[in-house]
């Protein structure tokens, strides 16, 4: 990349005239785009056509026929509509003239890059998809190798209309007909306002991202770096062009992109659609269980206690106790026979069953061991008289049906709330102190009716050792109980609402109660098996504790990674745990490492700011190379008593300092007093915790209180590190006198 233009002006005429040439090519494009939505219009009605019939009772082969080839094409047009639709603003964001210096301009090929590929009626590509080979030159031309192209242009667009062009040389003088405009494209990307979206990125990949981005896709891809350097842009499109280069293997297989928390999957929903890709699930790492949603942070103590993996031998000993409520003894009458089974020995069948099999899954063959332990115990009469009583006992069916239920392993979770229970469950692996933080900490969570995002990863682990939760099944009803319930409310009842489950392929009518308790929210719901994705795609990867590691190991045993990370702003505190948890997710495949060393997002001064603050305590931190300069040093001012006065005066400056987004960063303990300013200035401040910074960015950020965020954080400094290199432009910081 070059911001010199030998040989070249850009007056406003030129400038001018170069827009108007690029729109000519933009108008011309969303033409065949409009052709083309008309297009997939056509499509989709044709298919609604296939499938009408004006016949009545049985549906012949050839309308079978007719009604799939419906589904078809219509589910095509819909998701070539869809497409469209979603890439209409900015869909041509890049230009490259190819050729050489001597080569006549009538015989030059030019080629726009966009968001998606467009092709005229004979078929010529009027835009290439920037994923395709033949756009790999917009991203890795440089003045060294330059790849053929002269200049490479990134086109501004609000909507279809080109308000902007920014141009780069790749050779040392341009042609006398090639203008070249602008401080380069790079620069301009930098110094310009965020928004609440990263759209734009695409058009400013950098060679050595681009390598990453387009790296084979088996084996594992980790991507490092220190803030700002683009590591995240670089793991979501690498993402898109996944989809798009190795589609059939990746959109069957799925991709999963794990994130560190709601606020970072809000602000990146919209980023792989406007890449062209929508086919991804996003999680935030409390959502990685289906069934379960978490937000809430326990502190940094309890943190520490359940993602280290000394927590699942506590789980393992609470998975294999009995069922709450479950009968310590078997009494019943068999086939005229007492048959009593004590403790002793149904503890011993339990041992032996959970030795191999999972609890939800091993309910046959605990009757069946339960048959063999009662026949042992009485050897009297016909053995095969004796069994088929014993099957048909209604007695051995309610035992059964205790003794061995169905546990949902949220359940599990929440006896630990026993603190005496906790230290039999914990000797030898957790101290008197921890187990009983453990205890409060489910204690807390049946009060506030909500699971922490830390707990997300035990319930995982137990429904590991469990199994799924097996449903009864589905009874024959008879016409009169249909009948009756077809009106609840005429019996008073409210709260329960008449649904339809298709899990499995199995139709069957369920009635759904709406929790009103805490304890019921938190078993709200059905916790599934977890399914595997063909690619895992981890994104601030340092922050993952060992349990977490394990979660995501169950979701990838067949994938390929991509894992983006720095440990100088990590808030896991053994990293060498974390790192062996993460080499045991990732098995025996290839690993292959890309380091990002350009800090693009940070001016300079403020990085200087922050880089001071984490050298002293982390001397390896790895510490990016800031390449822009705004001239304006942080601000670093006190307050009295309350950050309130002084944070409204700091976010009243900086809305006149800057045209885009402002964060107030504040710790947990200010949060109530500075929450009035959340969605000031017209929507362009956020107020937000810490450890929810985590790989987003603003025009200026309000740092409150730092001493604090140390303190409540379970990173400490590293967390006030990511703090401190959020903002792009302008940054204030706040510390009590």
């Amino acid at each position: 990349m070059t911001t010199t233009r030998p040989g070249a002006t850009d007056t406003s005429a030129d400038v001018a005239r170069e827009i108007e040439l690029e729109q000519a090519h933009v108008d011309r494009v969303y033409a065949e785009l409009e052709k083309a939505s008309g297009r997939a219009a056509d499509v989709e009605a044709d298919g609604l056509a296939r499938g009408r019939t004006s016949r009545t009772g049985d549906v012949r082969d050839e309308e079978l026929t007719g009604l799939f080839e419906r589904d078809a094409l219509v589910y095509a047009a819909a998701k070539r509509r869809s497409a469209i639709e979603k890439q209409y603003e900015g869909l041509v964001f890049g230009r490259l003239d190819l050729g050489e210096v001597s080569t006549p301009a009538a015989d030059r090929e030019i080629r726009h890059i966009g968001r998606l590929g467009v092709r005229d009626d004979d078929y010529e590509p009027l835009v290439v998809d920037w994923r395709a080979p033949a756009a790999a030159a917009f991203y890795r031309a440089t003045p060294v190798d330059p790849m053929g192209v002269l200049r490479r242009r990134v086109l501004r667009c609000s909507g279809s209309t080109v308000v902007g062009v920014e141009d780069d040389l790749m050779v040392p003088e341009a042609p006398d007909d090639i203008v070249v405009v602008g401080d380069g494209a790079l620069i301009a990307a930098l110094t310009r306002s965020r928004g609440r979206q990263m759209r734009d990125i695409v058009a400013t990949i950098q060679r050595h991202q681009d390598e990453a981005i387009r790296a084979p896709s088996r084996g594992i891809t980790e991507i490092t770096g220190g803030p700002g350097t683009g590591k995240t842009v670089v793991a979501l499109h690498r993402a898109a062009y996944l989809l798009y280069s190795e589609r059939r293997r990746f959109e069957s297989g799925g991709i999963l992109v794990v994130g560190p928390s709601a606020a970072y999957t809000a602000y990146i929903e919209r980023v792989l659609p406007s890449l062209g890709e929508d086919s991804v699930a996003l999680r935030a790492l409390g959502d990685l269980v289906d069934g379960v949603t978490a937000v809430r942070l326990d502190s940094p103590e309890v943190a520490a206690i359940k993602g280290s993996l000394r927590i699942r031998r506590v789980l393992s000993r609470a998975a294999s106790r009995p069922p709450e409520g479950a009968p310590s003894e078997l009494r019943a009458f068999i086939n005229g026979h007492a048959v009593r089974l004590d403790s002793g020995v149904l503890s011993g069948i339990r041992r032996h069953i959970l030795r191999s099999s999972q609890h939800n899954l091993a309910a046959k063959q605990a009757r069946e061991e339960l048959a063999q332990a009662a026949w042992k115990s009485v050897r009297q009469g016909d053995r095969d008289q004796f069994f088929d009583a014993f099957d048909s006992s209604r007695d051995i069916d309610a035992f059964v049906q205790s003794w061995w239920r169905q546990v949902d392993p949220r359940e599990v979770l929440l006896t630990l709330a026993d603190t005496d229970h906790v230290l039999g469950l914990a000797r030898g692996v957790l101290n008197h102190e921890e187990s009983a933080a453990l205890a409060q900490s489910m204690r807390e969570a049946i009060e506030l009716g909500t699971w922490s995002v830390a707990d997300v990863a035990l319930i995982d682990d137990v429904s590991a050792r469990l199994g799924p939760v097996q449903q009864p099944e589905a009874e024959e009803r008879g016409f009169y109980e249909i009948e009756e319930f077809d009106d609840l409310s005429s019996y008073g009842v409210l709260d329960v609402r008449a649904g339809v489950d298709r899990r499995d392929g199995a139709t069957s009518t369920t009635s759904v109660v709406t929790p009103s308790t805490a304890r019921e929210r938190l078993l709200h719901g059905r916790i599934e098996r977890s399914s595997s994705s063909a690619h895992v795609l981890v994104d601030e990867a340092q922050d993952l504790s060992p349990m977490q590691w394990r979660m995501l190991a169950r979701r990838g045993r067949n994938a390929s990674w991509t894992v983006v990370g720095d440990a100088a702003q990590a808030s896991w505190g053994d990293l060498e745990e974390a790192r062996s948890a993460r080499r045991e997710a990732y098995g025996s495949q290839q690993l292959r490492e890309f380091h990002m060393d350009t800090n693009y997002r940070n001016a300079r001064e403020i990085f200087d700011y922050a880089r001071d603050v984490i050298l002293p305590l982390v001397p390896d931190a790895d510490i990016p190379e800031a390449v822009r300069e705004t001239g304006v040093a942080p601000v670093d001012r006190g307050f009295e008593d309350s950050p309130a006065s002084a944070t409204d005066d700091a976010v009243l400056e900086l809305l006149g300092d800057v045209e885009g987004s402002i964060a107030v960063i504040t710790p947990a303990r200010w949060a109530d007093r500075l929450q009035h300013l959340d969605g000031a200035g017209e929507g362009r401040v956020q107020v937000i915790d810490p450890l929810s910074t985590k790989g987003l960015e603003w025009d200026a950020t309000v740092v409150v209180d730092p001493d604090a965020i140390v303190e409540e954080s379970p990173g400490g400094v590293r967390v006030l590190y990511v703090v401190l290199t959020r903002a792009a432009h302008r940054m204030t910081v706040l510390r009590p006198n």
